[in-house]
């Protein structure tokens, strides 16, 4: 059979139903399930509780197709590591594993470059070519936590969709793989661990409230007012800044939990003493915290990092909001999103 399927695009469900039409028991898809992802076995042949006959029907049905890994770049003190991943039609894709106190933490691409144009950033440097399938996401996880057991270093505990491209463009494929990520027989990861970060996209906001409530939500935000955000984020002027936050309100309303506001500080940008009020005065009052980024150098951007944080940080502390400076990670391999893929791809 030419055209097998990967067994990485299915949903525990997906699987139990292409078994039983090969004629299989049911429980042959929980049996695959915790070999592929809890025993890092990626052939049926090992998979010794799985009856021959079987396995010659699942081999002519399934592949277990992998990534390939062009680069791998690490910061060796922080534990931060950017691969750089080549897809089946050579597209090239980034993940980067980070280290903190709680445990390991995978950021992932949802899309083969990004379309969304935001000024300051290295994933659009190269243009959206398409969306990235569910095996593809799912892959970017295996493929780095086989790295983590293979240096005896544990397990991946959190996830942050917060690579290149926009993850609510690839909703419909992010959705199934996050049903992929949850299965207890599997990957086992919680909701709770997953974060999905989106530059606003008021519709796909609420799906995510009534169809994952307990996933956590970042708003990529960087600007107080319609003015500056339409300068640096063009999705903006679709989805202005009072929609957005009415969307957020409604998120709240729904799930009641926390969004996170993400704010990277650009020097003579976004960090004056009037931009950290009308912040202030915009997110007064909400479910939220808000996360101060070190803005990571892009080479082929005229933006630079602030120095304003402590001042910036303690205006916005004045309105009653929690805020946090996130811990730079990856500044020494250039782990900002979509610089690696862009050194590779710009010629």
């Amino acid at each position: 059979m030419l055209n097998k399927i990967s067994i990485f695009s299915l949903t525990l469900d997906k699987l139990a139903q292409k078994v039983i039409e090969l004629n299989l028991k049911k429980h042959n898809a929980i049996q695959i399930y915790q070999w592929i992802y809890q025993k890092n076995v990626y052939s049926f042949l090992e998979m010794t509780n799985i009856a021959k006959s079987s396995k010659d029907k699942l081999t002519n049905v399934f592949n277990f197709n992998k990534l390939k890994l062009v680069q791998k770049i690490a910061d060796q003190k922080e534990e931060t590591i950017k691969f750089l991943f080549q897809l089946s039609d050579d597209e090239l894709i980034e993940t980067v594993l980070m280290k903190f106190d709680y445990g390991y933490s995978i950021c992932i691409s949802t899309q083969v470059g990004c379309n969304l144009g935001c000024k300051f950033c290295a994933s659009g440097l190269v243009k959206k070519v398409r969306n990235l399938l569910v095996e593809e996401l799912i892959l970017q996880f295996v493929e780095v936590q086989q790295y983590l057991w293979d240096k005896n270093k544990g397990k991946i505990t959190n996830m942050v969709v917060m690579g290149i491209g926009e993850p609510f463009d690839n909703f419909d494929n992010l959705k199934i793989a996050i049903d992929i990520f949850n299965d207890h027989h599997g990957i086992a990861l919680g909701s709770r661990h997953i974060t999905i970060s989106t530059c606003g996209i008021p519709p796909k906001i609420i799906d995510l409230a009534h169809q994952f409530p307990q996933i956590n939500l970042a708003i990529s935000l960087h600007a107080p007012d319609d003015t500056l955000r339409n300068q640096l984020m063009p999705i903006n002027k679709k989805y202005n800044i009072k929609m957005l936050i009415d969307t957020v309100n409604q998120y709240i309303k729904i799930t009641n939990r926390r969004v996170s506001f993400e704010y990277i500080l650009l020097k003579d940008i976004n960090d004056s003493v009037d931009c950290a009020h009308r912040l202030g005065k915009l997110l007064k009052g909400m479910l939220c915290y808000i996360n101060i980024i070190v803005y990571n150098n892009v080479n082929e951007k005229k933006y630079k990092p602030s120095d304003k944080y402590a001042s910036f940080m303690e205006i916005l502390r004045t309105y009653g909001l929690t805020v946090t400076k996130r811990l730079e990670r990856g500044i020494k391999i250039n782990a900002a999103c979509g610089q690696l893929r862009a050194k590779h791809s710009i010629k």
